[in-house]
């Protein structure tokens, strides 16, 4: 139309921009926004909105600029903004947008409220939402209520109890259970575990697809119905849905929960029959499986030729099942590895999990303790990362003998707060015996002295309150943890 010097009207330009809006092309958006200058389109408020829906999808910054400067503005206008800052998870910023608006109708509702929701704040959509009902007067449209569906699905038994009525709401209101708003509603009734309601809300439903099929196949498979979860995919099969790749892990996921391997064993070599790849999801599910089932061998193997670099999870599913059938053996094989990429201020439990493995074995020696607290980082904020260099430097203490023996107790452990005093009392608990220590307590107004203390931990500020009590004997201590 350019070359040929064809006018453009705003149809032309709103179709261009809606096409172009999907490609996030940042430098296309530019172009184009520089040529409605040239042609002076820019002060058309429809074509203005168009664009900014465009820069919001490419560049939130540019969105925020173009809409500063807008002459006119209109309700789709603010809403677009209002969905920016929500996707961005500036929650505040975009109810300060919403709270500016001059008219709000339900799509300006909505869009607050499915910002709450996604963003985890349910129990502010939800208050938007009856201040939507009571203040506005408005009615709902079918974008409000999925919204509020996901927001109950999340809020355990009180969430059911708000969903079952707002779900009463649809049916008075005569509202068609089509495939969208019946998804939202199987998906709030299978989280909860009423699978009953889920399958009864999915029978009526006039157009199924297949996120359908998988809300009702992962609800089921999250409360363990195995065998039910089976029998729902193969319904969906014969309807002739094409299952992806999140229906897979419902699959394998009831597999694992149920003890059904050979049947799960099946369902993982289906995934790459409809032309999907395995996901690391997928993998997992599988190692769980067989770990549950006591064929660690199997998970060894399934770990070693994925396709996927396994990451913590996989390697934590598999220790996990190398303790529960007090395989240590095992277990060892993959220690190296897996302290490769385990991440202290993230995955304390690993180091947790190791080291009870090496107690459950009956292998706690120098050598082996080292291999476990060797790679740990004081002052990560995990309990593991921060307790087991302290049981090193402990362990390596020389052992009380007459020359040595104080009046105080023979270690005192300085924690930094009182959970983490409680944490490593129980770390140090559960290794007494190999430590050789007998009596370890926390720092309280009791005497040390009166309680027989070998091992004391405190908190400075504990310490200090109690330091009257305390002081005499924590002089004559033979060491200083910290």
């Amino acid at each position: 139309m350019h070359r040929q010097s064809l006018p453009f009207d705003t149809f032309s330009i709103l179709f261009t921009l809606k096409s172009c809006t999907h490609l996030r092309n940042l430098p296309l958006v530019r172009h184009l926004h520089s040529h409605l200058l040239k042609i002076g389109f820019d002060s058309h408020v429809y074509v203005a909105t168009s664009l900014l829906h465009a820069y919001v999808v490419a560049s939130f910054d540019d969105a925020c600029a173009l809409f500063d400067e807008m002459p006119e503005r209109n309700t789709v206008t603010w809403n677009t903004m209002v969905s920016g800052y929500s996707k961005l998870g500036d929650v505040e910023k975009a109810r300060n947008v919403f709270e500016r608006m001059p008219v709000r109708d339900v799509a300006s509702w909505s869009a607050m409220i499915a910002g709450y929701i996604s963003n985890g704040l349910w129990e502010n959509g939800l208050m938007l939402f009856r201040e939507m009902l009571l203040l506005e007067e408005l009615k709902p449209d079918q974008v409000t209520l999925c919204s509020i569906f996901v927001g109950f699905a999340r809020m355990g038994s009180t969430g059911l109890l708000l969903g079952k009525s707002v779900h009463g709401f649809t049916v008075k209101n005569g509202w068609e259970l089509n495939a969208e708003l019946g998804t939202v509603l199987v998906d709030m009734y299978a989280k909860c575990g009423f699978l009953k309601s889920a399958s009864h809300v999915f029978k009526f439903m006039q157009d199924r697809n297949v996120v359908s099929w998988t809300a009702l196949i992962c609800g089921s498979a999250q409360h363990g119905y195995g065998n039910e979860t089976l029998s729902i995919f193969d319904m969906m099969r014969q309807a002739g849905v094409r299952p992806n790749e999140l229906t897979f892990t419902g699959v394998l996921t009831a597999c694992a929960q149920a003890g059904l391997v050979e049947e799960g064993h099946g369902y993982f070599k289906m995934i790459e029959r409809y032309g999907l790849k395995p996901t690391i999801q997928h993998y997992g599910c599988m190692v769980d499986m067989f770990g549950k089932a006591g064929l660690l061998g199997e998970a060894y193997d399934v770990i070693k030729t994925m396709r996927l670099k396994p990451n913590i999870v996989i390697w934590g599913s598999f220790l996990s099942s190398c303790k529960l059938h007090k395989q240590f053996e095992m277990a060892e094989r993959v220690f190296d590895q897996v302290m490769e990429i385990v991440k202290p201020e993230n995955d304390g439990g690993v180091y947790t999990l190791i080291s009870d493995l090496y107690v459950l074995s009956g292998k706690w020696d120098d050598a082996e303790r080292s291999e476990v607290i060797g790679v740990a980082e004081t002052g990560s904020g995990k309990t593991a990362a921060f307790v087991l260099p302290m049981l090193t430097y402990i362990t390596r203490l020389p052992p009380i003998t007459e020359e040595n023996e104080a009046d105080g107790p023979y270690a005192v452990v300085m924690a930094p707060t009182r959970e983490l005093a409680q944490q490593i009392e129980d770390e140090i608990v559960k290794f007494a015996h190999y430590l050789g220590i007998k009596v370890v307590s926390i720092v309280g107004s009791q005497s040390i002295e009166e309680q027989g203390c070998e091992v004391v931990i405190a908190t400075p500020g504990r310490l200090i309150n109690c330091l009257e009590v305390h002081y005499a004997v924590l002089n004559q201590c033979n060491y200083v943890v910290t």
